[in-house]
């Protein structure tokens, strides 16, 4: 018999935020398109027109900064 199991994770964003870079100079608003669950930590797939990359949590902000 097949048992159904829940994987819970405390994500920081959720699939669809808009996002920033810290360290972007630009500031330019990335979407979260998915949540990447790997053995050392969550990271975040995120786009920017074209662009897409990979960040941790701790790269990433919902408030723009004004440098």
């Amino acid at each position: 018999m097949s048992e159904n199991k829940k994987l819970t994770i405390e994500n920081d964003f959720s699939i669809r935020d808009t996002v920033f870079l810290k360290h972007d100079i630009d500031q330019k608003p990335r979407m979260i398109t998915a949540i990447i669950i790997q053995e050392h930590g969550i990271m975040y797939e995120v786009i920017s027109g074209m662009e897409v990359s990979n960040h941790y949590g701790w790269e990433l902000q919902t408030e723009k900064t004004i440098y």
